[in-house]
């Protein structure tokens, strides 16, 4: 009797580990992060998708990247915020999508 209770401790205690463990494993094959980084861009920039950028927003996050004077700022249907900019002295169009590439063209 003892050794049938401690064989269902045994297989209890196992069972509960196995619960109790949690996953590690990283996926790295996500197309488009949700937001860029200073450091990351999404080669496929501009993306469309819904923007959540106010225009107050997105006009300060176009400067500071380094962009000046920035003009013409909306949001187009494809909710890529477009406007005109100077960047080291030439004129640019530069384009700000919701996860925050910017992208001058």
């Amino acid at each position: 009797m003892k050794k049938l209770i401690l064989a269902a401790a045994l297989m209890g205690a196992s069972t509960f580990a196995a619960f109790a463990q949690t996953s590690t494993k990283t996926t790295t094959d996500g197309d488009t992060p949700a937001v860029a980084t200073p450091d990351t861009k999404n080669a496929t920039a501009p993306v469309e998708g819904a923007n959540s950028f106010t225009e107050a927003q997105a006009k300060e996050r176009i400067a500071d990247a380094g962009y000046a004077d920035v003009t013409d700022l909306a949001l187009d249907d494809e909710g890529i915020w477009r406007a005109k900019a100077m960047k080291d002295g030439k004129a640019v169009t530069v384009d700000l999508d919701y996860q925050g590439n910017i992208v001058a063209q």
